[in-house]
């Protein structure tokens, strides 16, 4: 239940009996310092999330309401039910309001936070409420100066409990690849006793670090991991969390780790350690050659919480890691947030660059999922996928076939699916010989490839050039022959769904590494192996492709070009046919495209085409013809009786929603500042949309109609604004013939 903060004045204690309850005081330490460094706004922003923070603390522990008094600066005072144990009480707010405080602090000063704790049981009165509340207050506030004694609370005899009991369990989280729809892996994430504060991992770990019992608390949550995933398939990974103070504590075994492994089946290459980046390593030398040790042993790295801590790009530069999660606070709203989305972009941009990979986390609906898609990122994980859970969720449905914008709207590419060029693979299992793949390419006709396949997942692909060259090395026979082919396969194909359109599956193959970027292409159906395709074969219909282009047809909206508005001007000159032509030209795109890019320009674009098809369809006769002539530039043939409904829908529909393609500050102030051709920087409108008429009563050519035309669109773009502009001089034609 949502609860309202309320502010108590000492009058209300007073009107109402208050039953046994415990006050608890949490304040925000070095207060004053914070203020003068960061300012006023600052501070305001952490006592507001100081607040949501203790409210959802409440609200978990089934606290419907509590009432929230400001007792000094930075300093929260409430009252909640009496439990068994108060300082449990207060220790639990604080641990859970600190947590609810990092993520800002991190951002904003680069330094975590540790807040004070107090508390005091208020004992049941009828009379002076206020007088208990205070003496309550008194005391916590004494308490609040002292350091924290871990000793005074039970909760410290209850974490050891639970930890010598193994009273932990791991719940499991899928990585969804984007790419393929296929599970990357697992995180798994610890959780303890249902009904207790522990349930929480945020209490577990604090309360590990502050006993002093962090490495044995991650080394018993790794055991559960380990032990319970159950099957991995072939190329899935399971992440573990991982303390910087833990890897490089002096007790730290790896050789623990494998043991363990070992007995549940798994190897090396399942695993990846998650390092957050929230904190910090004080033994870097230790810590980077325990790192080393690993990685040498196979298995692979993840920076956790990437955009969140203390160290940002630093640390990725240091550890080079094998994938990279960005934090929930770089996801949360990116598909409303321009920002958010061109920091995500360059982020896969640089992960792409050295070889790592994206993992999102913290995707909370299908909005944020299809964004993160169409930007690129390679990989997510949140509770619209699945939530934690035991055994290992199922990823939902509705995240295995997300579409993006892009897909979504067939006429922004002009080239037909991959899949229609597939052709039937040659498939091996992972457990197949070098030397039986060999042999097929030997003994089995024409062919370049060979898909390794596991349960019908492609998992890997070995081309023949690749094989021979493993073999022809000095010892590669003696090193391969024998050997599985999942020992030389390329582990990381180009796959793409049946539905990609061809030209995008080319501009993914030219992104490879040069000596990969002709290799054939797996093509999946559902995440299931469909068919080959080679390079060259997308080259082939690309080409053909241009061809077609060039005969008319506009490869961004789909609509005929130049060659059909000569063929649907000439025939209605032929039959004698009076018609106008609204020529459509958008104003000021060329500084839109520049300070927004070419992709948005390109939606911007899209968006003209999308209204006129509509207004053309809902005013128009059948037999009208609409053309993208090149650019921002339209052209729609239809009858004159039609054009004053048609314009009117265009310019009031194409101004209402041209509007959401800028960022609110420019959309409410209703320009932009930038660059024009001189150089010089200015404010410039929002793009408006220019519509020129002329019409053709009888014979004319086709020269006459565009020395008319040229003139009207001048007139109408010199109007402000989106706006019409209709040529009133003698109609084009020697001689008039009646509209039809």
């Amino acid at each position: 239940m949502h609860m309202q903060l309320q502010t108590t004045t000492h009058a209300d204690r007073r009107l109402t009996p208050m039953p046994p309850r415990t006050l608890v005081l949490i304040s925000i330490r070095d207060h004053a310092a914070l203020r003068e460094m960061y300012g006023q706004t600052f501070i305001e922003l952490l006592e507001k999330r100081l607040d949501e923070s203790l409210r959802m603390t409440a609200e978990a522990n089934n606290v419907r309401q509590i009432a929230i008094e400001r007792v000094g600066p930075g300093k929260a005072a409430f009252l909640v039910p009496l439990g068994n144990n108060p300082a449990d009480i207060a220790y639990e707010y604080k641990i859970q309001a600190q947590n609810g405080l990092e993520n800002i602090m991190l951002r904003h000063t680069g330094l975590g936070i540790d807040l004070g704790m107090g508390y005091a049981s208020v004992p049941a009165v009828n009379n002076d409420n206020a007088e208990a509340f205070a003496r309550a207050l008194e005391k916590a506030r004494s308490m609040e100066r002292r350091p924290l004694n871990m000793n005074e609370l039970s909760v410290s005899s209850r974490f050891n409990t639970i930890l010598t009991q193994g009273w932990i369990t791991a719940h499991y989280q899928p990585i969804l690849d984007f790419r393929t729809d296929n599970i990357l892996g697992w995180e798994a994430l610890a959780r303890g006793p249902e009904n207790s504060s522990f349930r929480s991992p945020v209490m577990l770990f604090e309360t590990a670090e502050k006993l002093g019992r962090l490495f044995a608390l991650e080394k018993h949550c790794r055991e559960v991991a380990v032990r319970n995933v159950g099957e991995l398939r072939t190329g899935q990974k399971l992440f573990l969390n991982i303390h910087p103070k833990t890897m490089a504590d002096p007790a730290f075994t790896p050789g623990q780790t494998l043991a363990l492994m070992e007995q549940s089946g798994l190897t090396p290459d399942n695993v990846v350690f998650e390092i957050t980046e929230r904190h910090s390593v004080q033994d870097f030398d230790l810590f980077y050659r325990t790192l080393d040790h690993y990685r040498s042993q196979g298995f692979q790295v993840a920076v956790d919480d990437a955009g969140a801590g203390y160290a940002g790009l630093s640390l990725i530069a240091e550890l080079q890691p094998d994938f990279i999660k960005l934090d929930k606070s770089l996801i949360t709203d990116i598909h409303k947030d321009p920002v958010k989305r061109a920091l995500v972009e360059t982020t896969v941009t640089f992960a792409d660059k050295i070889g790592a990979r994206i993992i999102s986390e913290g995707i909370e609906t299908k909005a944020q999922a299809v964004c993160l898609k169409e930007i690129g990122v390679h990989c997510g994980q949140g509770y619209f996928l699945a939530r934690p859970a035991v055994p290992k969720p199922r990823v939902s449905p509705e995240c295995m076939a997300l579409k993006t914008v892009r897909d979504l709207s067939s006429n922004l590419s002009c080239s037909p699916p991959v899949g229609e060029l597939a052709k039937t693979p040659h498939t091996v299992g992972p457990d197949c010989l070098v030397s039986t793949a060999q042999d097929m390419f030997c003994t089995q006709g024409a062919f370049t490839n060979i898909v390794v396949v596991d349960n019908g997942v492609p998992t890997g692909l070995v081309m023949e050039y690749q094989l021979n060259r493993q073999l022809s090395s000095q010892y590669g026979i003696a090193l391969y022959h024998k050997r599985a082919i999942a020992t030389i396969m390329d582990s990381a194909p180009l796959i793409v769904d049946i539905d990609t359109p061809v030209e995008q599956a080319a501009r993914m193959a030219m992104k490879r590494d040069s000596i990969k970027a002709y290799d054939d292409i797996i093509v999946t159906k559902r995440g299931k192996l469909y068919g080959i395709v080679t390079v060259q074969a997308l080259l082939n219909v690309l080409a053909k492709i241009q061809v077609e282009m060039a005969k008319g047809t506009n490869p961004l909206t789909g609509l005929p070009g130049n060659v059909a508005i000569e063929q649907a001007v000439e025939n209605r000159i032929r039959q004698k046919r009076a018609f106008s032509i609204i020529y459509a030209d958008l104003d000021h795109f060329k500084v839109y495209n520049d300070t927004y890019g070419f992709k948005n320009g390109d939606h911007i674009i899209k968006l003209a085409a999308d209204v006129m098809s509509w207004a053309t369809r809902k005013h128009a006769p059948k037999n009208a013809q609409l053309c993208h002539i090149g650019g921002d530039d339209f052209v729609l043939i239809t009858s004159p009786e039609t054009v004053q409904k048609i314009c009117r829908s265009i310019t009031r529909c194409f101004g209402r929603l041209v509007k959401n393609r800028y960022c609110s500050e420019d959309r409410e102030r209703g320009w932009i500042k930038a660059r024009g051709r001189d150089g010089k920087e200015r404010e410039y409108p929002l793009v408006t949309i220019s519509l020129g008429v002329i019409e053709v009563f009888g014979q004319c050519s086709l020269m006459e109609i565009g020395e008319r035309a040229a003139h009207i669109k001048k007139y109408a773009k010199s109007i402000p604004g989106n706006s019409v502009a209709i040529d009133r001089r003698q109609a084009i034609g020697s001689q008039e013939f009646e509209c039809k």
